[in-house]
């Protein structure tokens, strides 16, 4: 059974296809062994985002545990899978349009149980390893950036780095963004850096309670919701690099802006595979 519905695993794949750099074979005899084809991979690196596990569980008759690991590393060191989470970012927004005007910024912890980079003792889980995601989403809470740092990192140092990421845009931003966060941004430093960077701010005062309804910042609770409870990858880390736990990241948010499009775009377009009913 596929881990991922076909409408949105084959738009992803194609994408994924598109982007990745031609291979240089040098030796004058070519490969002695055929190489494992690019889509076998790819079908089960994304299995293993969804499902989690180790490259072992993964591997079959198919590929190694060992291929899976080098392709991989072979792909991020190309930039593939960052430029997927980019291409998908902008094809959303030229077809239905991302709501940068409203963005909100929070952190998550989640286990990391081998440690390795961006681990530290967790907070809320008896100091065992964690790491945390500081991300950030748009308006409709697509995810746009993160940061990832230990799990005993304060979320408000690591609100310029979270926010930095908008620069994947360019010039390509309103003149005005307001940024909603809650009561643990509440200080003096973060009003400065806000302004130094020329955003607003919606920030819940400390000691006040305030329904998360009745605020912008509901939408980066889902978002982590979404990345804990449909990408166990993500629910517990277990690769110890850290460009490798950036690239699961934006894997995870390629596949949420996909979904997301394809959901709005099923009442605004027509396509000849275009499903019957609104997925």
């Amino acid at each position: 059974m596929p881990v991922l519905p076909s409408s949105i695993t084959a738009p992803l794949w194609e994408q994924f296809h598109a982007l990745i750099p031609r291979r240089q074979v040098v030796h004058p005899l070519g490969c002695h062994r055929p190489r494992v084809p690019d889509r076998v991979v790819f079908g089960k690196l994304l299995a293993r985002l969804v499902l989690g596990g180790t490259y072992q569980q993964h591997a079959d008759h198919q590929v190694s545990a060992t291929t899976l690991r080098s392709r991989r590393d072979e792909w991020i060191a190309a930039g593939v899978f960052e430029a997927l989470h980019q291409a998908a970012l902008e094809a959303y927004d030229q077809a239905i349009g991302l709501d940068l005007d409203d963005l909100a910024v929070d952190g998550c912890i989640v286990k990391a149980p081998g440690g390795g980079e961006n681990t530290g003792p967790s907070p809320v889980d008896r100091g065992k390893s964690g790491t945390k995601r500081s991300l950030l989403v748009e308006g409709g809470g697509l995810p746009i950036g993160c940061a990832l740092a230990g799990a005993n990192r304060h979320d408000s140092p690591l609100l310029r780095p979270t926010l930095e990421t908008l620069g994947r845009f360019g010039f390509h931003l309103p003149d005005r963004i307001t940024v909603h966060l809650d009561s643990g941004y509440d200080s003096r430093v973060t009003r400065n850096l806000l302004t130094e960077l020329g955003c607003g701010w919606r920030i819940t005062p400390k000691g006040a309670f305030l329904p998360i309804n009745h605020t912008r910042r509901w939408v980066v609770e889902r978002t982590n919701s979404w990345h804990t409870r449909g990408f166990k990858s993500l629910a517990i880390v277990t690769d110890r690099r850290a460009v490798v736990q950036a690239a699961w990241v934006a894997l995870a948010g390629a596949v949420i802006v996909i979904r997301r499009l394809i959901r709005k775009a099923w009442t605004a377009y027509r396509w000849d595979t275009r499903a019957a009913r609104r997925p």
